[in-house]
């Protein structure tokens, strides 16, 4: 363990409408165990960056534990891009993508444990239209999904769900899409098309199957028709798509146009209709604790 025992606690109050209570006290409690020195910040909206980067800058702390989700660790990977400073995450988002791609258990003390934990691995990052991506950015339906379910009262999945069927039958896909990777121009209609790192969606979907987090590439993913039996298979384990349903463009960098503005969000996060989105990998990485088989150290 560092000499250093200083850690950050960041919390975002509002994620996945829980209260964190119970967990913020379950890491108080361990943190006096390991006489560990804990601060907390609590994130309040559009202004946190500068009071957290002063906060990081004046404690010096050997790694920041996020409660929150996949906005949350967004919001401080931007914060540490130029340090080596190690995050530890408690999913307490939404979805919490990131956390069902670095295979955290589902009960606290186990969470915990890897939080504090010595094995990291360092995620790459993508720049997608200047914003940074750690997971997966779409555009088309699931979008357009996230931006109901943002304008919405209910928090966590059951928000989701219950927006889900309304998308659904007011959307009018499929979207043509023009894409455009090492000037090859591929043209074709889809429902869904996603820029990831990831493999999965914070619901346990697999629509990546063969991709990996930190191997200096991205997929771009072609969802060509709303396929119920294919969407169903998802959510499998070791699943195979159909070609008819999945096209997969490996890249480092890509091009994707719309003939009309559609729905487009980052990492969670929805930003407007767009018509052209510029994805490419970033320099940056972000170091995480994960469970040791998954760990590079």
């Amino acid at each position: 363990m560092s000499k250093n025992k200083k850690l950050l606690l960041v919390v975002n109050p509002i994620s996945g409408g829980i209260d964190k209570a119970e967990i913020i006290n379950f890491l108080q409690n361990k943190c006096e165990q390991e006489d560990r020195e804990l601060s907390i910040y609590y994130t309040i909206g559009n202004t946190d960056e500068k009071p957290l980067r002063e906060m990081i800058g004046n404690l010096q702390p050997e790694r920041v534990i996020v409660i929150g989700g996949d906005g949350t660790i967004k919001l401080l990977a931007g914060i540490i891009k130029e340090t080596s400073l190690p995050i530890g995450l408690l999913p307490a988002g939404s979805a919490n993508g990131l956390a069902e791609n670095l295979n955290l258990p589902p009960d606290l003390e186990g969470q915990v444990d890897i939080a504090l934990g010595t094995h990291y691995v360092k995620l790459d990052c993508i720049n997608v239209n200047g914003e940074l991506c750690l997971h997966i950015s779409d555009i088309g339906l699931n979008a357009e999904l996230i931006k109901s379910y943002q304008e919405g009262n209910i928090r966590g999945k059951l928000g989701y769900l219950l927006h889900s069927i309304p998308t659904l039958i007011k959307s009018d896909f499929p979207f043509h899409f023009t894409i455009i990777i090492d000037g090859q121009v591929y043209q074709r209609e889809g429902f869904l098309l996603a820029v990831a790192n990831a493999r999965k969606y914070g619901t346990g979907a697999t629509i990546n199957p063969g991709g990996k987090f930190n191997d200096g590439l991205f997929e771009v993913l072609l969802f060509k028709k709303f396929n119920i039996p294919q969407i169903l298979k998802t959510f499998q384990e070791d699943v195979i798509l159909s070609e008819d349903f999945l096209e997969i463009f490996p890249a480092k960098k890509a091009s994707i146009k719309t003939t009309k503005p559609l729905p487009f969000q980052v990492d969670g996060e929805y930003f407007g209709e767009v018509q052209s989105v510029e994805a490419h990998v970033s320099t940056l990485k972000v170091r995480m604790a994960v469970p040791k088989d998954l760990a590079e150290n």
